[in-house]
């Protein structure tokens, strides 16, 4: 999660406490702690948001194709390779942070993540590449969160079935999704209201 503040290129000298890791909760890497930089921006969803995340996901994530759109700390697309993900692309404007992510890739030995240094809405102004999965947890202070879907949907970044990992200020109730998305899943965990939706009709999950 990245609670409050907008994400920008000045925020790499700002901290953000003392403790800089977070878990790994499952998968091939269960338990390895991974050191992210000292960004005031950059909030890793926590614990047991992902935990209960990737148990919606669990039969969707072997060999999928994920977008970790707002990439932050990495937890979310890292969880993902984890767990058995073909491919995730992180999308990370700062640049210290997307050379951080880089980092923990091949730490990991993992070639399966590729980081790309961008501004996620300028990302998405490129050619689609239709992912099976995209995670959205973009800056609260920036309320993109329907804008983003309606690029996912509109360009084709998503492909049809696909499912979307959604995060925000849980005072701002559920997202608007575009025409033809369903809401799956939504919960609250204090302030942080998390979702899943799917582009298209459900399927009976």
């Amino acid at each position: 999660m990245k609670a409050g503040k907008p994400k920008n290129a000045g925020s790499t000298a700002a901290q953000a406490g003392p403790d800089r890791t977070l878990r790994i909760i499952g998968g091939a890497w269960r338990g390895r702690k991974i050191r992210f930089p000292p960004v005031e921006a950059v909030r890793p969803t926590p614990d047991r948001v992902r935990e209960t995340v990737f148990n919606w996901l669990q039969q969707d994530m072997a060999g999928a194709r994920c977008l970790d759109l707002y990439a932050g700390s990495g937890a979310l697309g890292l969880e993902a390779l984890s767990r058995g993900a073909a491919q995730v692309v992180f999308v990370e404007v700062d640049q210290a942070v997307g050379w951080h992510l880089s980092q923990m890739l091949a730490q990991l030995g993992c070639d399966r993540g590729q980081v790309v240094r961008a501004d996620a809405t300028r990302y998405l102004e490129g050619v689609p590449q239709p992912f099976d999965i995209a995670f959205l947890d973009p800056p609260f202070a920036e309320r993109a969160l329907e804008d983003t879907c309606r690029r996912l949907d509109e360009c084709g970044w998503l492909r049809m079935g696909g499912l979307a990992y959604l995060e925000a200020p849980a005072a701002t109730g559920v997202p608007v999704l575009p025409v033809g998305w369903t809401l799956l899943r939504s919960k609250r965990a204090g302030e942080v209201g998390y979702h899943l939706a799917r582009r298209g009709p459900s399927t009976g999950e």
